[in-house]
């Protein structure tokens, strides 16, 4: 896959068809998209093309705001090649560029910058100067700088449009597995593991600690099953996110206990996936109390992923 920053003009591009968009999460409403370019683009021996930006309009145009992303860049970029996309244009999302009219956007960008042969793009798709543009115009302008539009309808699940915004909300109230329904796939974060102050191995339970990126959502403080991703392999886990109030409030962290037994991960990537909530945060009286409820949150999670094993297995 190309990543290209800034559109090139003069790129050549056989038969491109694209999207626009932010892509945050790669739900199952992204994921159908893609699909649909990609599949319209093998038809016609052309190009699939995701044009996206960065950063995020958001940080440009309410830049005192606490938008936090479900994926990273890399990961976005990740998911977009799994797609089966061909090009993804980054372009830099500047105040400038935001003060574009629907009219400029559609000539500069998806004309002239890009030679868009046809588009696909959401029903409530919205463009240009303060969102000006809607689809009815964005198909106008097709007609008038020679691409197609295509509107798509939005995908449902759970009862209500899957939306990256409604996945947000459902991971910070820690209702993991009916975000997982939306996106597709567990939500999880990927850290290097970084060296912790070691009470997990004094008390019996060593674990992996992760650094919380400050821009990522985050599930509430607490005890997750979860299952690790490591070199490859996937091992069965729980997770604590949260201060470690028992010990004097620190830094918010990520602990991981894999278990399987313990294995060497300080430096090595890692990433965790969210399955299920054990329970919140709690404080305890000492170590030895916090030990006892560490025991029974273990076998709780194993419980869990029997479950959500089995479940997978009969799908």
């Amino acid at each position: 896959m190309k990543v290209t920053r800034g559109y090139v003009g003069d790129a050549v591009r056989p038969y491109p068809v694209g999207t626009i968009g932010n892509f945050d999460g790669h739900h199952v409403g992204h994921r159908s998209l893609l699909q649909t370019v990609v599949q319209t683009a093998r038809r016609a021996h052309g190009t699939a093309v995701v044009l996206t930006f960065d950063p995020h309009p958001v940080k440009i145009l309410a830049p005192h705001g606490d938008l936090r992303f479900l994926t990273s860049p890399e990961e976005k970029l990740a998911r977009f090649e799994e797609a089966g996309i061909d090009e993804v244009v980054l372009l830099e999302f500047t105040e400038a560029f935001a003060m574009l009219s629907p009219e400029a956007f559609a000539e500069q960008v998806l004309c002239r910058g890009l030679h868009l042969k046809e588009i696909f793009v959401g029903q409530h798709f919205a463009f240009g100067h303060k969102r000006a543009g809607k689809i009815a115009d964005l198909v106008t302008l097709g007609s008038r700088f020679g691409f197609m539009v295509h509107p798509l309808s939005p995908v449902m699940a759970e009862g209500g449009v899957v939306s990256s915004t409604r996945i947000r909300q459902l991971v910070q109230e820690g209702n993991i597995s009916q975000a997982a329904v939306l996106l597709g796939r567990h939500y999880a974060m990927t850290g290097v593991v970084a060296p912790g102050a070691q009470r997990g191995q004094t008390l019996g339970w060593p674990t992996a600690n992760l650094r919380l990126p400050p821009d990522r959502v985050l599930p509430p403080d607490g005890v997750y099953a979860t299952v690790t991703v490591w070199n490859q392999q996937r091992y069965d886990s729980v997770a604590y996110i949260g201060t470690r109030p028992t010990f004097d409030a620190g830094e918010r962290l990520l602990e991981v206990y894999l278990l399987d037994g313990t294995h060497e991960l300080y430096g090595h990537l890692i990433t965790v996936e969210f399955v299920e909530r054990v329970r919140g945060d709690m404080q305890f009286t000492g170590g030895e109390a916090l030990s006892l409820q560490i025991a029974l949150d273990v076998d709780r999670a194993k419980d869990l992923l029997r479950r959500h094993h089995e479940m997978f297995v009969k799908r």
